[in-house]
């Protein structure tokens, strides 16, 4: 694959690799929920050509599935007339048409773009397959939401009347800190690895006891460097606009802390706008799509209703919710306000680009999207979002895990012009920027891989690394 590193990527036939069980164990799960949420909602359509054409739709995920657990063949992409179709399947054809256990990971998850299915067809255009499980997600992080929407409201109190000056520098860029940190576990919610995981599961991983007893969890934090940069600009009085740019990860908790960190840093003035960029269909599994925006927001809004109204566990388990206190639906009713007069005034954009739901690394977006590359030099700061946008980043190859974040994003790296953090809790084989022996102490942990091969320690969520490339 022309510009791509020729670092070797990882493979679904690699039985040391997360690819390996992954295509195996993981994906036939959420090909199964993916498949019940279509057929339920084919099952409640009353219009007779609709369900008709659902039902082919559910065949078609179902032949998905089969083909996947059968290691049949991955075959060309239908043409729905978007211009990815023609990147997908000239890489397939470049990769030698491989089975699904035994091809690129990268590329394979990527493909799995049930979409298509959707898109081909009259009445289901618009539908996406993952939305009831996105904000039911949300939904299960209540504990977590709530806590946010009162640390941020009072925080937001505080800047506005203008308390943050006596603040030293040190402790502002705590408070950075605290938020940037805040938005990296809330990718711990990947509805990808949540599988089998109760709402109780759900709720550990959120709150301010977990995000602190993680913070020893993060093997590379390049924080500080991020805050100086931003910090520096704000200082620099010909620099009235200041942007802020977010490659948006998953919906649901995830989009919610997102959001956070967007209002703060725009409360805090470290940035005049912020540009979030969510992918343009939905994909594979919990990204987000601008329709997430308003489920997200209308939950807020009218967050007795969201919260208080039974679901179907409820009725199951005949389990009241329990009320909102006049205070916790104040906060959610702040945040809205907040966020919809950012969104009003132009300062919260949303610019959503087909060029993230590629097949390729993000290596190759000089040459495929010279454009949005040109766009995001613009910004003070671009901030890549989770696992899956790691792995584009530095090519999803078997790098050394002590080489430089910045030599392994390639041509995004120093001299492209661009300042990029990326914020990721670990999911996946690769990893840059580790001290020496880092990783070998790691695979040494309980269940990290010991001499096996594998690097099990990194696939599990516990781990993060937060990098920095200065574009200058």
């Amino acid at each position: 694959m022309e510009y791509e590193t020729k670092i070797p990527g990882y493979s679904t036939g690699d039985p040391t690799s997360f690819a390996y069980p992954t295509a195996r164990q993981r994906w036939p799960v959420i090909l199964t929920q993916i498949i019940d949420d279509a057929y339920r909602s084919v099952s409640d359509c009353d219009d007779a050509e609709k369900s008709a054409e659902g039902k082919r739709i559910v065949e078609e995920l179902a032949k998905l599935k089969y083909e996947v657990q059968h290691d049949r063949a991955l075959t060309p992409i239908r043409d729905d007339g978007n211009e990815d179709v023609a990147i997908y399947n000239e890489q397939l054809e470049q990769l030698g048409n491989p089975t699904w256990l035994n091809v690129p990971w990268l590329y394979s998850e990527c493909y799995i773009r049930v979409n298509t299915s959707f898109s081909l067809s009259t009445h289901w255009k618009n539908y996406d397959v993952f939305a009831r499980q996105k904000i039911k997600t949300f939904g299960s992080s209540r504990p977590a939401v709530l806590e946010l929407a009162a640390r941020y409201k009072d925080l937001v109190g505080q800047l506005r009347a203008g308390k943050d000056k006596k603040l030293d520098e040190e402790a502002e860029k705590i408070l950075f800190m605290e938020m940037c940190e805040i938005c990296l576990w809330g990718n711990a919610t990947d509805l990808s690895l949540l599988t089998n995981l109760t709402y109780e599961d759900i709720q550990k991983l959120q709150g301010s006891e977990a995000r602190k007893a993680a913070e020893k969890n993060i093997l590379v934090n390049d924080l500080a460097a991020a805050y100086d940069l931003l910090l520096a600009a704000k200082k620099d009085g010909s620099k009235k606009e200041r942007r802020v740019d977010i490659v948006l990860d998953n919906a649901g908790f995830e989009l919610y802390v997102d959001l956070i960190l967007a209002g703060y840093l725009l409360s805090a003035g470290l940035a005049t706008t912020v540009v979030l960029h969510p992918k343009s269909i939905p994909w594979f599994v919990s990204d987000v799509i601008p329709a997430d925006f308003g489920a997200l927001l209308s939950a807020i809004a009218s967050p007795r209703h969201f919260y208080e109204t039974p679901t179907e566990e409820d009725l199951l388990q005949d389990k009241t919710p329990e009320p909102l206190t006049d205070a916790e639906a104040d906060d959610l009713s702040f945040l809205f306000q907040e966020w919809s007069g950012f969104h009003g005034e132009g300062q919260l954009v949303l610019r959503p680009n087909r060029v993230w739901t590629y097949p390729g690394s993000y290596w190759r977006l000089p040459h495929e999207a010279p454009d949005l590359v040109e766009d995001l030099k613009e910004s003070e700061l671009v901030i890549f979002k989770g696992d899956l946008n790691y792995r584009k980043l530095v090519g999803d190859a078997s790098w050394d895990p002590t080489t430089p974040f910045t030599e392994a994003i390639g041509p995004l790296g120093p001299g492209s012009g661009l300042n990029i953090l990326a914020l990721r809790t670990c999911k996946g084989d690769v990893v840059v920027g580790l001290k020496p022996g880092e990783d070998e102490k790691l695979r040494q942990t309980e269940g990290g891989g010991g001499d096996s091969g594998a690097r099990k320690w990194a696939w599990n969520g516990k781990w993060a690394v937060v990098s920095f490339s200065k574009g200058s």
